[in-house]
């Protein structure tokens, strides 16, 4: 028998389901109860949000199907769609419009005729060139330019190349700090602030900021409330205005420790910069991993404290702040600044190819469209000259000596000294710029395994393989390396130790690395610029060892006579002082304990077989056992009995 229908509650039912399929599907202002950034676009409400939303409704008329037609409820069915994580939504149809029909494609040189080539076809087809060394470079454009660029390229190019990235729209949709990829409902921020009671202390990934990459209207208070929170050592200061009117942002931070005893000369400052270029998200937020490192080991570390009292770090997370506004509203790809130039519909000059050294403007001079469109005339770029003055302002008015320069850009791990302009000048440093880049390209593998190419700005840049390429064979170039920050600083302002570092990857993401790489790459540059800090300290490249260091290393070692070495060592009467701290030079500490202590957690082995220090820097070394057995041999031959007699 068919139970009778209520064409009432029918109607409710109907009613409650046309109400619930007309919600509104995108998003509003406010995403998880936070002001979204102005975006290209409209993120996409979660999955979990606009279940939120309909739940009343669904309820409702779950409620009025179950007491009409007495259908039971499931909540075994429920716990599992409550767990499906959200699924990942494609592209905007603004990103798709304006990307959806690019590629990046790997192009591998072999000969100066394929450079030649391929400089001249990406000036004639106007191409972005992204990135380039002396093994292959990146160039992004329309799939229906692939052809045309083909046709002006030798045989020898025309299957020498690889797609790097299928879905660019998706990328760059993937790059902003979307929502739509994470779990905003109360019920996942009370899981992560669940209360564990653990006593490991919480890792850096903690820190909500470097998450994901922040926009400039976020970046700008986050470094006024570093000011407010450490007063004592960081300032906010004003590096200049923008060709739009906006603040260049930079942290100057430093301590003055007063000594009426010590006359003061000039103030050393280093300056670290990144966001050069606009889309270079990753140098921005790595000037500020390391600015907040730097900032927050103040007081907790004798190295980190001295490297503050010594020196002042100007820290400028981006040197270009309304092209760096412009790759989060409009092209996430935009590359030069903002100002006009002569051809209205082409904006913008590159910052680093407008600055007076060696200003190679005729190249690009007709070609505002360019992406290394170098300006009219030198320091055209206003971003560029404003720095600049700031600089020479700073040198002769504020009593400041800068002695480093780090410029931090993506992509392709490269440390680069000078000359950017020219592979045959060579600087007149050069074995102290390369001993010190290889430094920083080894500090930054010991922290996470990651290889950093070392050369000259200019080699860097050169499309030229080493088993292809003749001894003094100066190979054509993509773009001209004239009027960079890098050859600026360091001959026009004599700043001794000038590197631009190109970051993390090495092209598989190129401009659009994912955020999770933040904290990673931050950590790298960390270390790189604590070990260029302590090479200006005069230690040239050798690891510094703390006198809180040295004394935990004797006291480990120093023991009484019949007590256990820990880790299995044997027993042995007190030994003197290893090291002495204040007499013994840095050379001998690390020649004596260096493979000896470094790995102390793996040595079995006695006292006996350890070389024990002098106090006195000069005394000669203990002799090794094949020098013991050259001595009683000797000792044993004629000559020896000889000398022996002669002496008595």
């Amino acid at each position: 028998m068919r139970r009778p229908v209520n064409f009432l509650s029918l109607s409710i039912v109907l009613l409650l389901g046309l109400i619930s399929i007309q919600l509104p599907t995108s998003a509003g202002l406010l995403v998880g109860g936070q002001r979204s950034p102005s975006l290209p676009f409209q993120l996409p409400q979660t999955t979990q949000q606009l279940y939120d939303k309909r739940s009343l409704y669904r309820k409702l008329r779950d409620g009025v199907i179950r007491t009409i037609w007495r259908v039971p409820a499931c909540p075994q069915l429920k716990d599992n769609n409550a767990k499906l994580s959200p699924p990942r939504s494609s592209p905007p149809s603004t990103l798709l419009a304006r990307y959806g029909g690019d590629v990046v494609l790997r192009f591998e040189i072999h000969l100066a005729e394929e450079s030649k080539a391929l400089a001249e076809a990406a000036h004639i087809l106007f191409l972005d060139v992204w990135e380039f060394n002396s093994d292959w470079v990146d160039i992004r454009l329309s799939k229906d330019v692939v052809p045309s660029l083909l046709g002006l390229l030798p045989a020898s190019l025309q299957h020498a190349h690889t797609p790097l990235m299928h879905d660019l729209a998706q990328a760059i949709y993937e790059s902003y700090p979307s929502p739509a990829f994470t779990d905003l409902s109360p019920a996942s921020h009370e899981s992560h602030r669940s209360f564990s009671p653990s006593i490991r202390t919480a890792p850096d990934e903690t820190n909500i900021f470097f998450q994901e990459y922040q926009p400039l209207s976020v970046m700008i208070p986050w470094m006024r409330l570093l000011q407010s929170l450490f007063p004592t050592h960081v300032r906010l200061i004003n590096i200049g205005i923008s060709y739009e009117g906006r603040d260049i942002p930079a942290l100057r931070v430093g301590v003055h420790p007063t000594n009426s005893e010590k006359p003061s000369g000039p103030r050393k400052s280093i300056i670290i910069a990144g966001g050069v270029h606009a889309r270079e998200w990753i140098s921005i937020s790595t000037v500020n991993y390391v600015a907040y490192s730097l900032i927050t080991s103040y007081g907790k570390s004798k190295t980190m404290t001295k490297l503050l009292e010594e020196f002042d770090w100007i820290f400028i997370p981006t040197l270009n702040p309304d092209g760096y506004v412009y790759t989060w509203e409009n092209d996430r790809l935009w590359r030069k600044n903002r100002q006009q130039t002569s051809l209205r519909f082409c904006k913008g000059v590159d910052l680093d190819r407008t600055y007076g050294f060696e200003w190679d403007g005729e190249a690009s001079k007709n070609n505002p469209c360019s992406e290394s469109f170098s300006g009219e005339a030198p320091f055209q770029g206003v971003e560029s000259s404003r720095l600049a003055n700031w600089v020479k302002n700073e040198t002769e008015n504020n009593n400041a000596e800068f002695v480093g320069f780090l410029d931090f850009h993506s992509y392709s791990q490269q440390v680069l000294y000078p000359y950017s302009y020219s592979c045959t000048s060579a600087p007149p440093s050069l074995e102290n710029l390369e001993e010190l880049a290889m430094g920083l390209a080894k500090s930054i593998r010991q922290t996470t395994g990651e290889a950093y190419g070392v050369t000259s700005a200019c080699e860097g840049s050169v499309t030229a393989s080493g088993k292809n390429r003749k001894d003094g064979e100066v190979w054509p170039r993509i773009e001209s390396g004239g009027g960079s920050a890098l050859d600026w600083f360091y001959h026009e302002m004599h700043v001794r130790y000038a590197y631009q570092i190109k970051l993390r990857d090495t092209g598989s993401y190129g401009f659009l690395l994912p955020s999770k790489n933040i904290i990673p790459t931050g950590k790298e540059a960390f270390n790189a610029v604590t070990y260029f800090g302590q090479y200006l300290l005069g230690n040239k490249g050798i690891e510094t060892l703390d006198d809180d260091v040295l004394n935990n290393v004797n006291a480990a070692f120093t023991t009484k006579q019949g007590d256990p070495l820990p880790h299995g060592g044997h027993q042995n009467p007190k030994p003197a002082s290893i090291i002495d701290p204040k007499t013994a030079t840095l050379s001998r500490k690390l020649g004596y304990i260096e493979e000896t202590f470094h790995e102390y957690e793996n040595i079995d082995t006695s006292l006996d077989d350890m070389p024990v220090l002098d106090a006195d820097p000069n005394a000669t070394p203990p002799k090794t056992e094949e020098e013991d057995e050259e001595d009683e041999e000797e000792q044993e031959s004629p000559a020896w009995e000889l000398r022996k007699r002669r002496r008595g």
